[in-house]
C-alpha cells in the first residue's frame, strides 16, 4: 500500500467539501451554531451510504455517525476518527476557491485574488520538506478550510478503502463528523454511546507524523463593566465611562508576558479577543489558556486581581469576571493509558515516517473526548497557516495520514498489535 494510490480521491473529496461555506458562529444559541454546516453534514451522510458505510445517522446535535463493520474473525477495539466541518470565525470561509499547485517548485506562490498574499519557503520553512508535491490554497481573500476538511476528507477515503477491500482484517470502526470544534463546542453535546467506541483519534493536526497528547487546559472569561450613564454635556461628576474602564483594565494585565504575541512552547497565556459595548457598559472576552492547571488558575487568579483593583479605583461602576472551564490538557489522562498513543506511534512508522510529538497551545475535539472518558489522541493531516488566508496543505500529507489510519484499523484487530 502507498499513499500515492490515494491522491485522486483525496484530492477530488478535499476541493468538493472545502467549496462549502460551514464558518460557526459563537454568538448564536442554536445547535449547530449556524445552519449551513448541516449543508457538509447531510453530504457527508450520503456519501457515507453511497460507499456501503452501516448505522448512517445525522443526530439531533448536528453530527454524522456512521460504521464501518469489523472483518477481523477476532475480536478487537472499536475505534473512533473524528473531524469537524466547521471553519474558524475568525477569517472568510464563504465561496473559497481551491487552488491546486502541482509538483511544487520551492518558487514563490502568489495568491491571485489578492496578491500581497505570499507564500514563501523563507517565511513558512515546512514549505522546503514540500517541495514536488502538490499543495492547495485558496485564492487570497478566504481561509482554506483545510482544518479540518482535510481531517473529512482522510477519513472518507480511509472509509471507503475499507468498505471496498473486506479481506483487509479491522475492527469495528466509527466515523463522527460534528460541528462547532472552532468556537469550543463541537463535541460537548455528543452522547458517548452513541459513539460506543474504546478509544478514538481526530484526524486536526500539522506536519507528517505529528501525534499530539497534550494540549492546553483552558478557560473563558467574560468581564462586564457597568458605569454610570449621562448626558455628556453635563457629565462632570456624574458620567463613569464603561469603554475609559474597559481600557484601564487592558493597561492594568500584563504586556510584555503573558500574552499569545509574547510567549511560545509551555507558556500559557491570557488572551483579549473581544471588546465591545459603549460608555454606559462594556463587556471583554479573554481566553485563558496554559498546559498546567496551576499554570491557568494563576491566569484567572491575575484576571480577577485585575478586575478588583479596577473596581476599588472606581467605586461607582460594577466589575464582573465570570470565568468558566473549556477543556483540560488530555494528557491527564493519556499518560494513564496510552494505549492509543502507541498504536499510532507504530502506524506512524509503518506509513514510512517518525513520529512528531507535539504539545498543542491550543485544543482539540480531543481534549473534551478524552476528559469525559473517551481517550482520543490527534493526528497530522498536514494543515498549515491555519485560520487566515495563507493556509495551505499538501495532497501528499494527506494521503500519508490516510495510511496512518488504515494502520492503525489493522494493528488495533491482531493480538499484539501494540508490539513494534
Amino acid at each position: 500500500m502507498h499513499f500515492d494510490q490515494f491522491l485522486p480521491d483525496l484530492e477530488a473529496r478535499f476541493l468538493r467539501y472545502v467549496r462549502i461555506d460551514t464558518q460557526s458562529d459563537e454568538s448564536t444559541n442554536t445547535i449547530p451554531s449556524t445552519a449551513k454546516q448541516l449543508d457538509l453534514v447531510h453530504l457527508l451522510a450520503q456519501e457515507l451510504r453511497e460507499i456501503g458505510a452501516s448505522d448512517v445517522t445525522v443526530t439531533d446535535y448536528g453530527c454524522v455517525i456512521a460504521t464501518i463493520p469489523a472483518t477481523s474473525p477476532d475480536p478487537a477495539p472499536t475505534i473512533a476518527f473524528f473531524a469537524h466541518v466547521d471553519t474558524a470565525p475568525a477569517f472568510s470561509g464563504t465561496d473559497v476557491k481551491p487552488i491546486v499547485h502541482r509538483r511544487y517548485t520551492g518558487d514563490p506562490i502568489v495568491l491571485p485574488d489578492d496578491p500581497s498574499q505570499v507564500l514563501t519557503p523563507a517565511e513558512f520553512p515546512y514549505l522546503h520538506a514540500k517541495i514536488g508535491e502538490d499543495l492547495v490554497t485558496a485564492s487570497g481573500t478566504t481561509l482554506l478550510g483545510a482544518d479540518d476538511k482535510a481531517g473529512i476528507a482522510i477519513i472518507m477515503t480511509m472509509a471507503d478503502y475499507l468498505l471496498r477491500n473486506p479481506s483487509i482484517p479491522h475492527g469495528t470502526l466509527r466515523v463522527c463528523f460534528n460541528p462547532d470544534e472552532e468556537i469550543g463546542g463541537g463535541v460537548r453535546h455528543i452522547r458517548l454511546e452513541d459513539i460506543n467506541a474504546d478509544f478514538a483519534y481526530t484526524l486536526d493536526g500539522s506536519v507528517a507524523g505529528e501525534i499530539s497528547f497534550e494540549t492546553f487546559s483552558a478557560d473563558k472569561a467574560v468581564v462586564t463593566i457597568t458605569g454610570v450613564s449621562t448626558h455628556p454635556g453635563t457629565a462632570a461628576g456624574i458620567l463613569v465611562n464603561a469603554l475609559t474602564l474597559a481600557a484601564k483594565l487592558v493597561a492594568f494585565l500584563p504586556q510584555h508576558t503573558r500574552t499569545p504575541e509574547t510567549t511560545r512552547e509551555r507558556e500559557g497565556f491570557i488572551h483579549l479577543y473581544q471588546m465591545n459595548g459603549n460608555a454606559a457598559e462594556a463587556e471583554l472576552r479573554f481566553i485563558l489558556r496554559d498546559f498546567e492547571l496551576a499554570g491557568l488558575q494563576s491566569h484567572g487568579d491575575l484576571l480577577r486581581q485585575a478586575c478588583d483593583a479596577l473596581a476599588a479605583s472606581e467605586p461607582r461602576a460594577k466589575v464582573a469576571c465570570a470565568i468558566t472551564p473549556q477543556y483540560r490538557n488530555m494528557r491527564y489522562w493519556l499518560e494513564q493509558d496510552p494505549t492509543p498513543v502507541r498504536l499510532a506511534e507504530i502506524a506512524i512508522r509503518r506509513a514510512g515516517l517518525e513520529p512528531v510529538h507535539r504539545a498543542v497551545r491550543g485544543g482539540t475535539d480531543g481534549s473534551q473526548l478524552t476528559e469525559r472518558g473517551l481517550p482520543t489522541p490527534n493526528l497530522f493531516t498536514g494543515m498549515q497557516n491555519l485560520h487566515g488566508p495563507l493556509e495551505y496543505i499538501s495532497l501528499q500529507d494527506m494521503a500519508r495520514a490516510t495510511v496512518v489510519c488504515i494502520e492503525l484499523a489493522q494493528l488495533a484487530a491482531h493480538a499484539g498489535g501494540t508490539q513494534a
